[in-house]
């Protein structure tokens, strides 16, 4: 009776092992097929790496760079404190998190990804906020910037700033939505009650004496950012490329028609788009856009769904930002999933319930 005992239970070792073998070696084996494809399909690689510098150095470095060093330079001051204090009553009750959480909002709102993420990592190595409340305005507080949204989405792509309006209206909404909802995650825990913690680290304020040094550092720390967050640009863009030469995304997309075609997005373009969005915001927004559609509503609310989540650059971006301070990326994820689908639902609204903001022919 006791072998037989072992021989069963055998074949669920067996099985563990394999599974345990294989997450070992996922990553590994991804790296060695991503390696492999930069040489097979190298002509290409290369003019996608290019793309990507240029999209880098001519829009992201002029659009977030000074955005970080003000945001560095505000971080020496007592401007943020002040804040957190004055907006702490109305902040608390709403969204569950101290008052210092509208300058995350705030510049999130304004500068665009991953501002907002890079900020709330800065509070919370600076003990003003706990790591569930720092959790819960990741959900919310790294949004694209109206910029990107007014200037390159509105007018170059879509050709209308009043769409470009529409879609950064129903983005803020999506985001002030989740941040609503995400008002009861991890309430229970009792460190997410206190007002502002206790082991605040005391941050050297700017002055005359010392602005040349903090300055500087505010510098260093801005680049520092802004060039990981060009090596992400460049990694994706060269991904994209492999996967649209290999034919994997055209083949991801009809897995993912049939869904879309029930909700009205019948051109398989749709779908081949959204995977590229979900990939990297830019290049499937565009995409999008290039979609000749009478029906230009279904454009403008598949763009507002990709520019509410992000998509996977973003993603690993806040991932790289936030992994220093031990934060989860959980919450971030559900919650620009969140913001996707509040957007594209609340764009539907506002087109079919505002004359102003319907554009189909």
């Amino acid at each position: 009776m006791q072998n037989v005992t072992v021989n069963r239970k055998y074949p669920k070792a067996k099985s563990k092992f394999l599974f345990l073998s294989i997450r070992r070696n996922l990553l590994p084996a991804i790296f060695c097929l991503f390696i492999i494809c930069l040489v097979i399909f190298s002509k290409t690689n290369l003019a996608a790496s290019k793309e990507g510098l240029l999209l880098w150095a001519n829009n992201i470095v002029p659009s977030l760079l000074p955005f970080f060093i003000a945001t560095e330079l505000l971080s020496y001051t007592s401007v943020v404190t002040k804040l957190g204090k004055l907006l702490n009553p109305i902040m608390r009750p709403l969204f569950g998190i101290p008052g210092i959480g509208s300058y995350a909002l705030l510049m999130g709102i304004i500068s665009g990804y991953p501002t907002g993420a890079k900020i709330v990592v800065n509070l919370k190595e600076q003990g003003l906020c706990t790591k569930e409340e720092a959790e819960k305005m990741l959900a919310f507080t790294n949004n694209s910037g109206p910029l990107f949204i007014l200037s390159t989405v509105g007018i170059s792509l879509f050709g209308n700033s009043t769409i470009g309006l529409l879609l950064l209206i129903t983005h803020i909404l999506a985001c002030l939505s989740v941040g609503v909802l995400f008002r009861f995650w991890k309430s229970k825990n009792p460190s997410s009650t206190q007002v502002f913690p206790q082991n605040k680290i005391k941050k050297e304020e700017v002055n005359f004496s010392n602005l040349g040094d903090i300055l500087g550092k505010s510098i260093l720390s801005a680049i520092k950012t802004v060039v990981m967050i060009g090596g992400f640009v460049v990694l994706f863009s060269i991904i994209l490329s492999i996967l649209n030469n290999s034919h994997i995304i055209s083949m991801l997309g009809n897995v993912i028609h049939p869904f879309l075609s029930f909700f009205g997005f019948d051109d398989i373009r749709f779908s081949t788009s959204l995977i590229s969005g979900m990939l990297e915001l830019t290049n499937g927004v565009t995409q999008i856009s290039f979609i000749a559609c009478k029906n230009i509503s279904m454009n403008i609310i598949l763009s507002a769904f990709l520019l509410g989540f992000g998509g996977l650059s973003i993603l690993l971006q806040v991932y790289s930002i936030i992994a220093k301070a031990n934060l989860s990326i959980k919450s971030y994820f559900i919650g620009k999933l969140l913001h996707g689908i509040l957007a594209a639902f609340y764009t539907f609204c506002f087109i079919h319930y505002f004359p102003i903001f319907n554009f189909n022919l």
